[in-house]
């Protein structure tokens, strides 16, 4: 009685590390660092895509990269118009308190 030998499973492409750092960025963007976090999944998450579609299916993490981008683009639009908008308040000479009480205190 003989014994056939164990076929391995195939095993899953390796994970792009752009598209995994991209999506960490992305959560650190929702969690500790608005607007740093932000940037850096969008620029990690383009430049992520583009590997991906240069190794046309060598590695994995397509959806990690869009998630990182997504998130990334979700939290850095209201950080822009949060900017612009109290800009626009301190043009127009409008006082915020909690910007005055921290500006005061230097």
């Amino acid at each position: 009685m003989t014994q056939e030998p164990y076929q391995q499973a195939p095993s899953a492409p390796p994970t792009n590390s752009m598209a995994l750092t991209s999506l960490i960025a992305g959560i650190v963007g929702w969690t500790v660092a608005p607007f740093l976090g932000s940037l850096v999944a969008i620029i990690t998450g383009h430049m992520a895509k583009k590997e991906l579609k240069e190794r046309m299916g060598q590695e994995s993490g397509d959806g990690m990269a869009t998630a990182g981008l997504v998130m990334g683009y979700l939290q850095l639009i209201p950080s822009i118009l949060c900017i612009c908008i109290v800009g626009i308040m301190f043009a127009m000479g409008v006082s915020i308190p909690i910007l005055d009480s921290i500006l005061n205190s230097f």
